[in-house]
């Protein structure tokens, strides 16, 4: 049975990067006779603690697997013990502020151990796994506010069983710490520049808008196949093999009608894309303008209205509408525009699961590509080139079957899709940041389909 008590303490000194920090309280953890040193910070109103769950986590692991030793098999791994105390050093610019204190306990475990005393060498490996399981746990969490339509998009591997089992079978531990601490391409650019300009400058302390966007990209994967839609700079990436191939700039959402963070699949694309109008178009632009030209408007843009947005709905006659209730936005139209040269959607469509029903799409207004601030959507994405999209999806040129509307042609395999935004930039070696249109570098996105 694994037995687990603690207890204030006090420690006056531990060094964090060459300089001493003085008087930082924590509390003195014992787990099934192991003991740690929890920062007080990582305490949890009840008592309980991320720190606590991973050190009994540990030790239940060793428990069970007695002969998967990862930092001290055929003594100490010196090369995987400095990685793990640079990385935990590091820590506060991944987010995980505890990570200097656990730092200085690796140390001292570490030096304690080279004693050759059997207790000590046990300590240290619960010691060092301990502070590992916490920091990757921290660096796999989920990004705050991120829609994720399958779980199996969430961060993964965050179990302490499974991180560790990994570490104990990697070829090389060193290696595999520094790649699982990269996370990815653009998480270990932007990191380890705003650690360099630390150093450099002697202020350890993250910027907080530098931890907003590392929790943002931190759901990206670091191999593989996808689509990145950053909302920050309204550009779109397309990945392959886990390296930018391509990119495209597109409208996405405004300030009031952000695009939201969504992690989906895509499976198929539509030709001929009917075009659903938003609810505040129809008050202040369809409606108005009904009003203006009656029907000849109507037919002339391949407006109908009908009565909901099933696949095949049903059309009401405009004459029996009250048209100046829609305009005063007393009445919610839902009308529809038939495809052709005029419809907002253009001639693709690219849909993929998500609740708030965002897309990517064509469009016949190409003109607004050329501004420098592009956030002038109603939420959902415009793409510069839907052809030039579309023959990375299919691997051919999209080519439309027929003109039924809403032609849907499936792709030859799912295509993971990221939608986030992104306000931290490296130029010249150099961390910058735009606009943050959305706010979101102060405070995470909230939509009801999150979490």
């Amino acid at each position: 049975m694994l037995a687990c008590q603690y207890k204030a303490l006090e420690s006056t000194r531990f060094w964090v990067g060459g300089s001493a920090v003085n008087k930082l309280k924590f509390f003195a953890v014992t787990v099934s006779g192991v003991a740690l040193a929890v920062p007080s910070g990582a305490l949890a109103a009840d008592g309980q603690s991320a720190a606590v769950t991973a050190a009994t986590s540990v030790a239940s692991f060793y428990d069970t697997w007695q002969s998967h030793t990862v930092w001290f098999r055929n003594g100490a791994n010196a090369a995987a013990i400095a990685q793990l105390t640079a990385i935990l050093q590091r820590a506060p610019f991944d987010g995980f502020a505890a990570g200097p204190q656990l730092a200085a306990q690796v140390q001292a475990a570490a030096a304690r151990a080279s004693s050759g005393n059997p207790a000590d060498i046990e300590n240290a490996e619960q010691v060092l796994s301990s502070a590992w399981v916490q920091y990757v746990q921290a660096i796999k969490k989920p990004t705050k506010g991120m829609i994720y339509a399958y779980p199996v998009l969430e961060p993964q591997g965050d179990r302490a069983d499974q991180i560790l089992l990994t570490a104990a079978s990697a070829p090389s531990l060193p290696a595999y710490l520094a790649g699982t601490s990269d996370v990815n391409a653009i998480y270990k650019q932007l990191r380890d520049t705003a650690w360099a300009q630390a150093q450099a400058s002697g202020n350890l302390t993250p910027d907080p808008r530098l931890l907003a966007n590392l929790d943002r990209v931190r759901s990206l994967p670091a191999k593989g196949r996808f689509l990145l839609v950053d909302s920050g700079s309204s550009m779109l990436t397309l990945y392959q093999d886990g390296q930018p191939i391509d990119s495209m700039k597109v409208i996405t959402g405004t300030e009031e009608l952000p695009t939201p963070l969504i992690a989906s699949y895509m499976y198929y694309i539509t030709y001929n894309p009917y075009w659903h109008a938003p609810d505040h178009l129809v008050r202040k632009t369809i409606a108005p303008n009904f009003l203006r030209g009656g029907m000849n408007y109507l037919k002339s843009h391949g407006y109908h209205v009908i009565e909901d947005w099933s696949e095949n709905p049903t059309v009401i006659d405009p004459k029996s509408v009250d048209w100046k209730a829609a305009a005063a936005g007393k009445l919610h139209l839902k009308i529809q525009q038939d495809p052709g040269p005029l419809n907002s959607m253009g001639i693709l469509k690219f849909p993929f699961p998500n609740p708030e029903d965002i897309y990517l799409h064509d469009t016949p207004d190409h003109a607004k590509f050329e501004k420098s601030n592009r956030n002038l959507s109603n939420g959902c994405v415009r793409v510069e080139d839907a052809k030039r999209l579309g023959t990375w999806l299919l691997g051919h040129e999209p080519v439309s079957p027929g003109s039924t509307p809403e032609l849907r042609v499936q792709l030859p395999r799912p295509t993971p899709i990221y939608l986030t935004y992104i306000t931290a930039q490296v130029n010249g070696g150099k961390l910058s940041y735009l606009p943050d249109i959305y706010g979101w570098d102060s405070k995470p996105p909230q939509f009801a389909s999150s979490k």
